[in-house]
């Protein structure tokens, strides 16, 4: 078989082969759809439409811009999958080897750290709706805030203190105290209602 002949039969192949993976430009999203759906500009700027695939427990809905690998299945430019979108707009950048983040666009991120350590920053509020939530710090735990609310009782089972004392040693004073009646000069008893 000469070398023209080859390149006549082989020539369909090898164009399929290059167009089974290709890199485009996301230009819109679908979220409606069980399986989100993006619309791309592929090298060249061919339009086409991809069925994104996305890692379970993770979803995420990308800024137009963002950019895509997207492989044609079975070699068919008609079925095309978006495999990986990323977005080098917004991605944090300097994390150290082994660190993972998860970012939006807006800066809000949880990241994992070295040391284990997990650092959590979102720009206006954080949000936890439970039933019940409970933290389990073996040391301590930190508010370093100059307000703290709660819109119910609060509990504690051991010692609550400010800068000065306890809760329990403003108790015994309270509980305790006497002072000199104006009439006879002696002492006065200690509350009749003590504050437990």
């Amino acid at each position: 078989m000469n070398q023209r002949m080859a390149q006549r039969l082989l020539g369909p192949v090898w164009r399929r082969i290059r167009l089974l993976v290709s890199r485009g430009v996301l230009t819109l999203v679908d979220d409606s759809l069980k399986l989100q759906g993006v619309q791309v500009t592929l090298l060249g700027g061919e339009p086409a439409r991809a069925e994104r695939f996305q890692e379970y427990g993770y979803t995420s809905h990308p800024h137009p811009g963002a950019e895509a690998i997207v492989a044609a299945v079975g070699g068919a430019r008609a079925h095309l999958v978006a495999l990986a979108v990323d977005d080098r707009r917004y991605r944090p950048k300097g994390l150290k080897a082994g660190e993972v983040c998860l970012y939006t666009d807006e800066g809000d991120e949880i990241r994992f750290k070295r040391g284990r350590i997990i650092g959590v920053t979102a720009g206006s509020e954080l949000q936890v709706t439970a039933p019940k939530v409970t933290v389990t710090a073996s040391t301590s735990v930190t508010l370093d805030t100059p307000k703290v609310i709660a819109t119910g009782d609060i509990e504690a089972a051991g010692q609550v203190r400010d800068g000065v004392g306890s809760m329990q040693g403003m108790r015994d004073t309270y509980n305790g105290h006497d002072h000199d009646e104006n009439d006879s000069g002696g002492p006065t008893d200690t509350p009749n209602q003590g504050m437990s």
